[in-house]
């Protein structure tokens, strides 16, 4: 090794030893005679001190003159520092080193940032420079985070008797769900793979080959507009096991929730962690990945607004629909006019809801608000009942659809619990969100979609129901849920061929379809399927979540943009006409 040490080892205790260190320059200082160098890697800081006696004038210039960001390498010896001069900021800061050796490894062009600068470049700037971005000591934490969790859940799974498999990258199209990734086949002409959207179909063929635990670090790939925390590339932490049901795999993720929230937070987690149905969250919060650090639970006044002369109120409850609302305690006197009306217009171009009604609570309990007038008081008195409001609350209500009411009163709950600071970002809340539909309407195609994949397993009392009732079918499906985001999901699957074909006519996939893109599945099926099932655990999602991070590209080394475009090495890019030959496709121009 070049360096006896590493640039955050050096102690007191370590005074008078003779080191070697390597690293970037961070900062340096001149103080005419002697050069003072913050010296960098990924472990820490040292200062290093070139001047004399140790360091004559060639070398003192030569250190004055180097660029910041060049690797040099010191030798010298360990000193304290000055009194009045230690860094308590620094776990360095008592000691220096008197380099009587300075060498400069390879010199830096001027950088367009520096890591340690104190105003953060824009992303993209980021994004194109990401060696240096990566320099950045919260980069690297959060690159260290990562690593950490990886082994976590690589040693839980490893105790818990699970095989590690990794399955083909090259595989089938099967187009369910995203759209999927095609790599052209040089020696099939006209035939593509498909990078995997996840292990699913391997995994499962796994559990009929015998494999009853298997773990994979996987991987994964969807072609889909991208988000702040999603990704056209992914890992997932992906699992199946055997001769299981969802309670099961809940309890074995509970542990590891645990495992990993003490040993990187230091958080004890109370299991097991708490359940609600899928219909349970969306009537008390809008939303299937409810954020639980906070209240706000969405009411319904549905019945008060029928009794009522208001007529948005009453028109909507006679048209079947809802009004429902939630109370922002104490926040009457955070929110101006002007400020509401904000929100008005939020809602409204965010969600589509046609408007925003709300009242403010008075210091005699009274409701006020510009369409109070419209409503007796027997009729405001039950609103304040249902809301328990209290003086200085902020009542907020929609009068729409269920799914525009859900959508739009959870991002609301969102949003004003981030204005009104209602949680600590230090905050950890985990739960699950169980019993999903089997299917949703696609209204575009007019037809039934699986709302997870199609090889979720119905509950059991709703099997009878695939046949003539599937809107009323629920899924042996689960979502593990992480401060109002979704962290993990999974289904107890289809075993027998005969209910899986079931599902397929419902998704309009009839036999022919089914054979030509799950054949070899639905054939695996038919030899000793085990009941079984699993979960996808989204490794960049659990960093970020962990780390208190709000994007997923600050947890991944190289993240691609919102355009799916790498800004460091501009890939997509073009290839040369050969390559296209050899892979039997030319490129046609992209309408404008």
């Amino acid at each position: 090794m070049l360096r006896t040490h590493n640039c955050g080892q050096l102690r007191k205790s370590d005074v008078g030893t003779e080191v070697t260190l390597c690293g970037w320059v961070e900062s340096k200082r001149d103080h005419g005679g002697a050069v003072f160098i913050d010296l960098r890697d990924r472990y820490g800081i040292t200062q290093v001190v070139i001047g004399p006696p140790e360091a004559d004038k060639s070398l003192i210039d030569q250190a004055g003159h180097v660029p910041a960001e060049s690797v040099i390498l010191i030798r010298g010896k360990v000193s304290d520092r000055l009194e009045g001069k230690t860094n308590e900021k620094l776990p360095t800061g008592e000691i220096e080193v008197r380099s009587e050796h300075f060498e400069i490894l390879n010199a830096a062009a001027t950088p367009p940032f520096t890591p340690g600068q104190a105003e953060l470049p824009g992303e993209d700037l980021r994004l194109k420079y990401r060696f240096l971005d990566l320099r950045r000591t919260e980069m690297q934490r959060a690159m260290v985070l990562r690593s950490r969790i990886v082994k976590i859940m690589r040693d839980y799974f490893a105790q818990h008797d699970f095989i590690d498999v990794e399955t083909p990258i090259l595989g089938r199209s099967t187009p369910e769900g995203a759209r999927d990734y095609l790599v052209p086949s040089r020696v099939h002409p006209g035939e593509f793979y498909a990078l995997p959207q996840s292990p699913q179909l391997y995994k499962q063929i796994l559990m009929v080959a015998g494999f009853d635990r298997y773990v994979q670090v996987a991987k994964c790939f969807r072609d889909e507009d991208l988000r702040a925390d999603r990704q056209p590339e992914f890992t997932q932490l992906d699992l199946e096991m055997s001769f299981v049901d969802a309670d099961d795999i809940m309890s074995l993720i509970d542990g590891l929730v645990a495992a990993t929230a003490k040993e990187v937070l230091g958080k004890d987690i109370a299991l097991p962690l708490p359940r609600m149905t899928y219909e349970e969250a969306m009537r008390r919060f809008g939303s299937d990945a409810p954020d639980l650090r906070f209240g706000m639970e969405i009411v319904d006044v549905t019945d008060v607004a029928k009794k009522t002369e208001f007529r948005v109120f009453r028109g909507t409850a006679d048209a079947g629909k809802f009004v429902r609302g939630i109370n922002v305690k104490n926040a009457a006197d955070k929110y101006s006019r002007r400020q509401i009306d904000e929100l008005t217009s939020w809602v409204q171009n965010d969600f589509g809801a046609k408007g925003l009604a709300w009242f403010r609570v008075e210091e005699d309990g009274s409701l006020w608000s510009p369409i109070a007038k419209n409503f007796d008081a027997e009729h405001l008195a039950e609103i304040k009942e249902k809301l328990d409001g209290q003086p200085n609350d902020l009542l907020m209500f929609l009068a729409d659809t269920w799914d525009v009411t859900c959508r739009g009163l959870s991002g609301l709950r969102k949003r004003m619990a981030v204005e009104l600071e209602l949680f600590s970002p230090n905050d950890l809340n985990c739960s699950w969100v169980t019993e999903f539909p089997m299917f949703e309407r696609d209204e575009e195609s007019d037809r039934y979609v699986a709302m997870h994949h199609p090889f979720t397993a119905p509950l059991a009392d709703d099997l009878p129901r695939l046949k003539d009732q599937p809107e009323k079918c629920h899924a042996q499906a689960y979502d593990l849920v992480i401060n109002g985001s979704e962290a993990g999901g999974g289904t107890i699957r289809i075993h027998d061929p005969g209910v899986q074909q079931q599902v397929f006519d419902l998704l309009g996939i009839d036999e022919e379809t089914a054979k030509d893109r799950f054949g070899f599945l639905l054939d695996a099926l038919k030899y000793g399927a085990p009941p079984h099932g699993g979960i996808a655990l989204g490794v960049d999602r659990w960093v970020m979540l962990f780390a208190g991070l709000e994007n997923i590209r600050e947890v991944i080394a190289f993240p691609k943009t919102q355009k799916a475009s790498d800004l460091m090495t501009e890939a997509p890019g073009e290839v040369d006409s050969q390559q296209l030959e050899e892979l039997h496709l030319r490129t046609i121009k992209a309408k404008s």
